[in-house]
């Protein structure tokens, strides 16, 4: 399909890294007429937060809609586009699922998830199985959600694109090439340094600092998390001419995608090293002045090696599916605390970055499948994936539609449903984690990219 200047494209959102995940991959793509809808919920960005997100994107606030839920329908038909981004947690993408299965146009329907997502997880397919197109962003994931599929019976075509974070990395991987099968075939092992790229960058400010990537997720127990605040502390003391940036997704009283427990700004000491700051500004702005980045698990860590920044994933409480961090495995980059505090930051193996984020951006084709995809639909050749009415009826249709919504979900029989919903979830939650599983794709097996056990996180979407 040609011309795609015509294609009018709706991002759908409402969490922050939501938000900037799909601003940022509808922001790659020229010729098209984009925009963002974030939907009223407990979890939906505050305006700085949407700020902070659409940084960088070439997405402005005037390409910027919010609106309640029950306005989303009405505002779609009247905007009738041609592609939709669904860019929510699985619950979230199912709701909205449905409004689009009420459309007078029905649009190509996409979704995918904001970061790593290594282990692929079962609910993050089964919510979105009724997608015209998955999208993921490197060919360990495209073959972690085809292995997922077959097991659980569930087929979603995927696409491959480049992580919008990561898009800048992908123009040196071509001049790696050479290094990369030299690599493979002489059998090297250890942390090789990516070379720079050839072009000319903009000049930076002097990089001294250490920035830590926060994740509300992981690690979970809160003596690990106060172990990790405490590394911090000792990285500041150990260098007063440093700063250690704590980056952090939310101001207090901000909502994130996921639930955080033990935040640190209440794990950190009352009285800190003044090199020792809080950061609520971009990613890309910590690291414009970053020496390092230090995380367990998040998506910064591809941001920063996109920028050459060394990093350090923290493997001082294991290598796991439930810390989130097997995919750094090969890597080069998992290191633990000691080194955190010694400055001693590395660049990732070669090899691993071609199967991990940093294909060659001819690779990147989701946008072509998108185009064949509305192709296909104004042909008539595209039928419908709806998304089936709730099992339970009409009360567990409540139920689904107020567990997004929260306090934005005013209706009699939402209030119902999560009067009987909620301890009835959290009393099968608790039986859950309460079984050991083990054996090929549970959360347990280090061994496969691929959970077919549900999560084993406290973070209900519920707020």
């Amino acid at each position: 399909m040609s011309g795609s200047g015509s294609l009018r494209v709706v991002a759908i959102a409402d969490a922050d890294s939501f938000v900037k995940w799909s601003a940022s991959l509808l922001g790659s793509v020229p010729g098209i007429r984009p925009h963002l809808l974030l939907v009223q919920t407990p979890l939906t960005a505050s305006l700085d937060q949407q700020r902070s997100a659409l940084a960088g994107t070439g997405m402005l606030s005037d390409d910027v809609t919010r609106l309640s839920f029950a306005r989303v329908s009405a505002w779609l038909e009247g905007q009738r586009p041609d592609v939709v981004l669904l860019a929510g947690r699985g619950p979230f993408v199912r709701l909205l699922g449905r409004v689009v299965d009420g459309l007078t146009v029905r649009p190509v329907v996409v979704a995918g998830l904001p970061g790593m997502a290594v282990p692929a997880q079962r609910g993050a397919l089964e919510y979105r199985r009724h997608a015209d197109l998955l999208v993921v962003h490197s060919h360990r994931e495209e073959r972690a959600f085809a292995e997922l599929g077959r097991r659980i019976g569930v087929q979603v075509p995927t696409a491959l694109a480049t992580l919008p974070f990561a898009r800048s990395r992908s123009r040196m991987v071509a001049a790696d090439r050479a290094r990369v099968i030299a690599a493979e075939s002489g059998g090297s092992s250890g942390t090789l340094v990516a070379e720079r790229p050839a072009e000319p960058r903009a000049v930076r400010m002097p990089a001294t600092d250490i920035v830590f990537a926060a994740q509300a997720l992981v690690p979970t127990d809160r003596e690990e998390r106060a172990e990790i605040a405490a590394t911090l502390v000792r990285a500041a003391e150990a260098d007063p001419n440093r700063r250690v940036v704590v980056k952090l997704r939310s101001r207090p009283g901000e909502s994130e995608t996921h639930l955080e427990r033990d935040a640190y700004l209440d794990l950190l000491p009352a009285r800190r090293p003044e090199n020792l700051v809080v950061s609520y500004g971009s990613m890309a702005q910590a690291l414009s002045t970053a020496a390092g980045l230090v995380t367990v698990s998040s998506t910064a860590a591809v941001e920063a090696v996109a920028q050459g920044v060394p990093v350090i994933a923290l493997d001082s409480f294991g290598v796991s599916k439930s810390l989130l961090n097997t995919v750094f495995v090969g890597s080069g980059l998992l290191g633990g605390r000691s080194e955190v505090v010694a400055g001693r930051f590395r660049h990732p193996h070669p090899v691993w970055l071609r199967d991990n984020y940093f294909h060659p951006s001819a690779e990147s084709t989701w946008w072509e499948h998108v185009e064949q995809l509305v192709a296909l639909r104004r042909a008539g050749g595209l039928p419908a994936k709806r998304v089936p009415a709730a099992r339970g009826g009409a009360m567990h249709e409540a139920w689904h539609r107020a567990s997004v919504l929260g306090a934005n979900d005013r209706t009699l029989r939402g209030t119902a449903a999560l009067a009987v919903g909620v301890p009835a979830t959290a009393l099968l939650g608790a039986l859950r984690r309460g079984r050991s599983s083990v054996g090929s794709g549970t959360w347990a097996d280090a061994s496969t990219d691929f959970t077919l056990e549900p999560n084993p996180f406290h973070d209900s979407i519920r707020r």
